[in-house]
């Protein structure tokens, strides 16, 4: 498996051992507990300080417990300010500690920087979750490509989706390239096979959108639509294409131009003259949830995107 290479990475692989374990002392004027409770770390917990010291405090209590997780680490765009801490004793760390990461082309080890801040979190963070626990992070374009690297060295193939964000509606007139509408949300699993996404209830809007054949399969048409009569049907069938043009099929056959190819209840593949197009086909059974990245209340035809959330918290 390829792996990424960045100036300080043999110092931090194993630098998450050697963080000295700390005891969170609990501020009784600051915590919301019953009266006559004591302080107690099984409850929810607000942890004020170095977040790397912090995951390892929670490290003898949380190892292995954590069902979800959700960081929101600086996205190295050259404007946050973020500043390189981490208390490591090889002279290139000294020259980066306690300075400023500077911009792209002004700074020549802010990838670096970024990538020896993040691995021994990552580390710490994977520890601390549970078997069927996921971690989510949220990144944009500037290091996107990296943390998939970090994540896949650490995690192992055990990504299930980068899908996108969209912050705002409306393109930024002042964009020096293309306007950036959009983040990632990246999603790693500790132990993909034994991760439960618990979806969202499936509304009756989105199951309108399947229709059932003979045999209990719901189908739903992708890219190009594929007329299909049922499995009991015999004789020609059509494809209409994007553009509404109806091409009329010959007898299926394995040797004509239009070939099907079924794997299981998922995807039934449509081949014509070289061009394909795919039909998802679902059984009734897998209609436990809904897997929509946007879910929307009913008539809303807008995304919810960040810019909605900055409005209402304002």
């Amino acid at each position: 498996m390829p792996t990424l290479h960045f100036k300080g990475k043999s110092a931090v692989e194993n630098y998450h051992h050697t963080v000295p374990h700390h005891v969170l002392e609990f501020d009784a004027k600051l915590s919301c507990l019953a009266k006559g409770q004591a302080p107690s770390l099984d409850g929810n917990l607000i942890i004020e300080g170095d977040n790397l010291l912090a995951l390892k405090a929670l490290l003898p209590t949380h190892a292995g417990k954590i069902k979800c997780v959700y960081i929101d680490p600086p996205y190295n765009t050259g404007n946050e300010g973020w500043v390189y801490n981490d208390n490591l004793t090889q002279p290139q760390f000294k020259e980066w500690i306690g300075n400023t990461v500077g911009k792209e082309g002004e700074d020549a080890c802010r990838h670096d920087k970024w990538c020896c801040m993040m691995y021994p979190r990552l580390m710490l963070l994977r520890e601390l979750l549970s078997e069927n626990g996921s971690i989510w992070i949220s990144i944009d374009d500037n290091e996107v490509q990296n943390l998939r690297a970090l994540l896949d060295e650490i995690f192992g193939k055990q990504g299930c989706a980068s899908p996108l964000w969209e912050k705002v509606y409306s393109p930024k007139s002042s964009a020096k390239y293309l306007s950036e509408n959009h983040d990632y949300v990246v999603v790693y699993a500790k132990n993909k096979g034994g991760w439960n996404r618990r979806l969202l209830p499936r509304t009756e809007e989105a199951n309108a959108r399947f229709t059932r054949t003979p045999t209990t399969t719901i189908a739903r048409s992708m890219e190009a639509r594929a007329t299909w009569p049922g499995t009991t049907a015999k004789g020609t069938y059509s494809i209409e294409c994007p553009g509404g043009r109806v091409i009329d099929g010959p007898p299926e056959s394995d040797t004509g131009p239009f070939r099907r190819t079924t794997s299981g209840n998922s995807i039934q593949t449509i081949v014509f003259g070289g061009a394909k197009t795919e039909m998802e086909c679902l059984h009734s059974s897998d209609f436990s949830g809904s897997q929509d990245w946007f879910p929307r209340p009913s008539g809303h035809t807008r995304k919810w995107v960040t810019q909605d959330a900055k409005k209402e918290v304002r």
